[in-house]
This record gives structure tokens, C-alpha cells and sequence, in this order.
């Protein structure tokens, strides 16, 4: 999974990097409040550790702009802070869990995992709608403008991962982590699966609704959430 790590303490940031990449987990890490946000809206995370006490901007206002900005990425609350205000204080920020110090390194990755976990699960049965195109997860059917588009199971992940996040840019890495975690393959494969799935979703119908962000990633939206 992709991390990212905001926390100002140089030490306990070196054992989180040591402990997640043995992990096998990819880790970008800021050591102030400014940087970590800058970073939480640069790219897509799995989910976000995030302290309380920060240089710059604190936890709790870095939590709220990431929020305000759209960010759904779950956030993990460190903090020495161990009463129940604090706690609701975090909650109320957009923290969707909160570890005090100090604490064990598998706890913390488990409680990682488990945010990761619910928040995919979060979308595995809702119908997915992107203007007149609907995916419904359960039945694994798409639809667009009533007629049926059958979909191999790679351009289908993609597509679910568009929707979700649409209407904004998907980076061409987090559609490679999605589909092969940290081990894609040659740089034509993602390419590839998504002129399939243009080819099923937008060619026989009168507007496209993905589109190519070029140097950056893709975008599916419908028509009138398009600006550039």
C-alpha cells in the first residue's frame, strides 16, 4: 500500500519508514504541516499518518484542508493526547482513527490496513454513476444511456477506479497500483487496457466522457464537469 506520513519527530519517522517498506508498503513523509499537505493533495494515498503537534500547521487544521480539498484518503491520527475531547477534536477535524503514543508499529499497521479495508469496501456494492454511465459493483453490469457494455475484468478495475474518483485526475501510477500493486509491467499495459475501455464506454456514443490528462493521468466525467 501507499502511505504517506506526516510527522515531525525524525526518529519515530525513521522507524515507520523501516518497519512499513520491510512491509513491503511505499512511504512518502513530511516532517511539517504545510509539506504534508502539499503532498495529501499532489497524490492518492491509501491512507494518511497523520500527527497532532506539527510545525506549520497542526494535525487537526492539516486533516481539514485535506478534507476541504476534496481528499477522501483515510487519516490516522498520532497524537501523545489521550482524553476523549481530544479525541472528538480529531473525529471532528475529518481523522477517521487516532493512536496515541507511543504505540506498536504492528498495531499501527494493522489499524492501516483495517481504514484501507473499509474504505474499499465502502464502494464494493454502491452502483457507481458518472452522467449516464452507471456501474453496479454486485452485478458487475455497465450501462450508458440504457445500452449494455460488457468489459474485460482489467478495464473494468479501471473503470471502477475512475468512477469513484471522479471528476477529478487519476495519475497513471495510482491506475498501476491499483491494477498490479508495486510491480507493473512495461509502461504500454496501462495504456492498453485503457484504450479498451475507451473504446467500450465512449467510441459508440456521441461525447467521451474519459479523457487524457496528458503528463498526468486520466479523467472520466460527465460532459458538463469538464473544464480543460
Amino acid at each position: 500500500m501507499y502511505f504517506l506520513v506526516i510527522e515531525d519527530n525524525p526518529d519515530l519517522l525513521a522507524n515507520l519508514y523501516d518497519f512499513l517498506e520491510a512491509r513491503g508498503h511505499t512511504i512518502d513523509s513530511a516532517l511539517e504541516g504545510r509539506q504534508g499537505f502539499a503532498l495529501g493533495i499532489q497524490n492518492d494515498y491509501d491512507a494518511i499518518v497523520l500527527d497532532l503537534m506539527l510545525p506549520g500547521l497542526d494535525g487537526l487544521e492539516v486533516a481539514r484542508r485535506l478534507r476541504d480539498s476534496g481528499r477522501s484518503a483515510p487519516i490516522l491520527m498520532l497524537t501523545a493526547r489521550d482524553t476523549l475531547e481530544d479525541k472528538l477534536e480529531g473525529f471532528a477535524s475529518g481523522a477517521d482513527d487516532y493512536l496515541v503514543k507511543p504505540f506498536a508499529l504492528r498495531e499501527l499497521e494493522a489499524r492501516l490496513a483495517a481504514l484501507v479495508r473499509r474504505r474499499r469496501g465502502e464502494h464494493v456494492h454502491r452502483p457507481l454513476r458518472v452522467g449516464e454511465l452507471v456501474y453496479d459493483p454486485t452485478a458487475r453490469r455497465v450501462q450508458r444511456a440504457g445500452q449494455s457494455i460488457t468489459l474485460p475484468p482489467i478495464p473494468l478495475k479501471l473503470l471502477a477506479l475512475l468512477m469513484r474518483e471522479s471528476p477529478k485526475v487519476v495519475s497513471r501510477r495510482a491506475m498501476e497500483r491499483e491494477l498490479w500493486g508495486d510491480s507493473p509491467p512495461d509502461s504500454d499495459a496501462l495504456r492498453a487496457h485503457v484504450h479498451v475501455l475507451r473504446n467500450a464506454i465512449d467510441k459508440p456514443f456521441r461525447y467521451p466522457l474519459l479523457t487524457t490528462v496528458h503528463g498526468v493521468g486520466y479523467r472520466l466525467a460527465a460532459a458538463d464537469a469538464f473544464s480543460t
